[in-house]
């Protein structure tokens, strides 16, 4: 009997798929760039955000049916499922650093690579909800659209206007915000499912502010990169500093130019 591989319908394949070591991209200047394949963190608890199991078979699949269901999971190492490509929008080229500010696209990587996904939303319906929380929903859909722009702001909302069109550090804090309804991307942590690889926690759009108007840590992201001296790990976990990076009880300001 033929040995179950990815490529085939039947057996333990999705799992297979599912779990495919995709390598990140390391950065040569610890700056994000177009082109790189990296993970989004929700660094207070390492959630990373990821295509939902439910709906990742069908990506691997022949026939692909959109959009696909996202969540985000404990899961400190890269795999087809968890690995993002960071895509221009606006004519930049490969390997330019992305701004703070500017607008970009996220796609699926690994296993459900052919053909892309883009990680979308878009205003709440009385048909288009998150199924959880009722909040904006997040997806992954087959179409490139106003509805698949992000971008990165500054932590600091009183600094955002100041560090905006500056270079986005890889592997540090970090706001992302869908460009058409304004809402930030978010892991709520009380709305949850368990699935074939544990708890599997709703990701969606909500800005959450504290009372100084701040966004709380359920907005933190990290854009995490690969690490040089581990072909299957992250930035995030060498037990060195990182240049440029934020640790879980620190802060970390980019310094700008005068």
């Amino acid at each position: 009997m033929a040995a179950y591989r990815p490529g085939v319908l039947v057996g333990n394949w999705k799992e297979d798929a599912c779990l495919e070591e995709v390598k990140l991209s390391v950065s040569k200047d610890g700056f994000v760039s177009f082109g790189d394949t990296v993970m989004l963190v929700s660094p207070a608890q390492e959630l990373a955000l990821a295509v939902d199991p439910e709906d990742a078979f069908l990506c691997s699949a022949v026939s692909l049916r959109a959009p696909c269901a996202v969540s985000a999971i404990t899961a400190p190492d890269p795999v087809g499922r968890n690995t993002f490509c960071i895509l221009s929008v606006d004519g930049g080229s490969v390997g330019e650093p992305v701004k703070f500010g500017q607008k970009f696209a996220l796609g699926t990587t690994g296993g459900f690579s052919d053909p892309m996904l883009y990680l979308a939303s878009d205003h709440k319906s009385f048909m288009r909800f998150a199924k959880k929380s009722y909040l904006q929903q997040v997806f992954l859909t087959d179409e490139l659209s106003y509805l698949t722009c992000w971008r990165a702001n500054f932590l600091d909302p009183q600094l955002r206007l100041e560090y905006e069109g500056f270079p986005v550090p890889a592997n540090s804090i970090m706001i992302i915000t869908h460009c058409h309804t304004n809402r930030s991307l978010a892991v709520p942590r009380n709305f949850w499912a368990r699935s074939y690889f544990g708890r599997e926690y709703e990701v969606v759009c909500h800005t959450y502010l504290d009372s100084h108007r701040a966004e709380e840590d359920k907005n933190y992201w990290i854009i995490a990169t690969g690490n040089p001296r581990d072909e299957g790990g992250t930035m995030i976990h060498r037990p060195e500093p990182q240049p440029g990076g934020i640790g879980k009880n620190e802060t970390k300001n980019i310094r700008v130019p005068d």
